[in-house]
């Protein structure tokens, strides 16, 4: 057994220094592809692109622009805005200063948005035109002066409308674009904050260090093979874990950013044609959005589009039948906390040799911890040991490593929560397969305790996910005088798919389930989304309390 406090001979004469021991930053990452690819195209967005050189730029102007507005280390800016370049370029010009980057989800109203400038004490707001309803009440509501610059972007149509603040592209050119961009003093520096949906209450602000934005960005570089051919398509929000970090990843490869002002199959499959797009990413509903599209929008490319899904479970029939249009679907697992992604269904050859039902069934699990992840549990929530690798027994999934929150900002009762016994709680409750590969099952609140017995509200979907007319599927425990709580359906059908009743819908499932799993209640219609695709499934829950 190593002794780390008796090193011997290793603790005389080996100090750190400038030359052997530097910050790690995903900062370096673009100044890295400048050197190298500077004639690369970088960033295409619309019918315009520009390349690495013009993006390391760019980004200097941002930042010596902030700079001669007073901005610098420590101070956050937020910024508002779709997949569009000002919001990549916000990656590198703002912690360029050692300033910390709030990107907010553009689906957010103007009290949440007022709340997360007040309390991230945002110095400036960035901000697309189109959200300029919400942007002005929600800086109304905010009550002191800050630096507003709106972005007037082409694609955009002429959405929205000016409020008053300096156009992005002015407030470039008063900048610099020789801006030095030195690594922070110290790795633990803050790179951004990131704000958490908030089902109850306010959100929370999960903060985010240089070190861990840069591992992490290595991790899904590793886990989902990028390289400098990589065309990577922006179908996930950057502003959701700052992209899974792919805003850093893409560019630590010198891959190419292809921006997507607004996710829609009717821009996503000509896209992927006319760029040649080799990478993209998205929950399952995204996904889903893809398969069921008109079939005129469904346009082929002669190549295979590698697919990271997460967020959300995927159900397995939704990775077969992306699978037949030409897709590779990786399941990626993660959470807000963990900088996105933190585990990958990694791939095993002999899965090749199966039927493609039981093949997805694999590949839909959430699989093992990135490489740059020390470690991953799953715990008995009571004794927090580990659960036995059973492909049965539900615990709680932990997390440790370099890429897990630095903690939530100004929130130490739930820092220290969320950190007890020295692991990151997740919250989902999941099962560890004799392989190692861990399975999901549901967030410790969606759980539904039948009669005593545990229901997976996913393993119920992922049965609904395969009948042919629905398209989309949740399930939710609604209360039960007689077992305390039984499984609510709410399902969306296919377009054109015939109308189905709730007895056909329940007598599918008791083909496929034990019959205490069989939902009892069916409910029909859209379902509640969050920006990211993820299933409001609090807000099932109210109208299954209420029916």
């Amino acid at each position: 057994m190593s002794d780390a406090g008796n090193l011997g001979a290793y603790e005389r004469d080996l100090d750190r220094c400038s030359a052997n021991h530097v910050a790690l930053s995903p900062l370096s990452f673009l100044e890295r592809s400048a050197l190298v690819y500077p004639d690369k195209i970088a960033v295409i967005h619309g019918k315009s692109s520009y390349s690495y050189r013009d993006l390391r730029a760019r980004c200097g102007r941002l930042a010596a622009a902030l700079a001669a507005r007073g901005i610098g280390a420590g101070d956050t800016v937020s910024i508002l805005a779709p997949n569009i370049p000002p919001l990549l370029e916000a990656h590198y010009g703002i912690p360029m200063l050692g300033a910390v980057l709030n990107a907010i989800n553009t689906r957010l109203d103007a009290d949440t948005i007022a709340f997360i400038l007040q309390h991230g004490e945002s110095k400036a707001l960035i901000a697309d035109r189109e959200f300029a309803g919400v942007v002005g009440p929600a800086l109304k509501k905010l009550g002191r002066d800050i630096l507003l610059v709106e972005i007037d972007d082409p694609e955009a149509g002429g959405a929205g409308s000016s409020l008053g603040g300096i156009d992005y592209e002015d407030f470039l050119a008063e900048g610099s674009s020789g801006h030095v961009c030195a690594p922070p003093a110290d790795e633990w520096h803050p790179i951004a904050l990131n704000y958490t949906s908030g089902t109850t209450g306010n959100p929370k602000g999960v903060v985010y260090s240089h070190r861990g934005a840069y591992l992490n960005a290595i991790g899904q570089v590793l886990a989902f093979g990028l390289g400098p051919q990589t065309r990577y398509l922006w179908t996930l929000p950057m502003f959701h874990c700052n992209g899974w970090t792919y805003t850093w990843a893409v560019t630590a490869v010198g891959g190419t950013h292809v921006c997507l002002r607004r996710v829609d199959p009717a821009l996503i499959f000509p896209a992927i044609r006319d760029h040649a797009v080799s990478h993209m990413c998205g929950a399952p509903i995204v996904l889903n959005m893809m398969i069921h599209a008109p079939d005129d929008q469904k346009l082929a490319f002669d190549h295979v589009v590698e697919v990271a899904t997460g967020g959300a479970a995927p159900p397995s029939a939704v990775i077969e039948k992306m699978e037949a249009m030409g897709f590779c679907v990786t399941h990626l697992y993660g959470l807000t906390e963990t900088y996105g992604p933190s585990t990958v269904c990694a791939w095993q050859e002999d899965w090749a040799d199966l039927e493609l039902e039981k093949r997805s069934g694999k590949m839909a699990r959430q699989g093992v911890h990135y490489p740059t992840l020390q470690g991953m549990r799953v715990v008995d929530p009571e004794t927090q040991q580990d659960v036995p690798a059973d492909g049965q027994t539900i615990g709680e999934v932990l997390f440790r490593g370099n890429t897990v929150m630095m903690g939530y900002l100004k929130n130490r009762k739930a820092t220290d929560e969320a950190f007890a016994g020295g692991w990151y709680h997740s919250g989902d409750l999941a099962v560890l397969h004799p392989d190692g590969y861990m399975e999901v099952k549901d967030r410790a609140k969606d759980i539904i305790i039948s009669g005593g017995e545990n229901i997976s509200s996913l393993e119920v979907e992922e049965a609904l996910f395969r009948h042919p007319s629905i398209m989309e599927a949740a399930v939710v425990a609604r209360p039960d005088e007689k077992w305390g709580e039984s499984p609510c359906a709410f399902v969306t059908l296919k377009p054109g798919a015939p109308t189905l009743s709730e007895e056909q819908v329940i007598d599918w499932c008791r083909q496929k389930l034990a019959r205490f799993k069989v939902p009892r209640t069916v409910v029909f219609g859209p379902l509640p989304k969050t920006s990211t695709g993820k299933i409001q499934k609090f807000v099932l829950r109210q109208q299954a309390e209420g029916l």
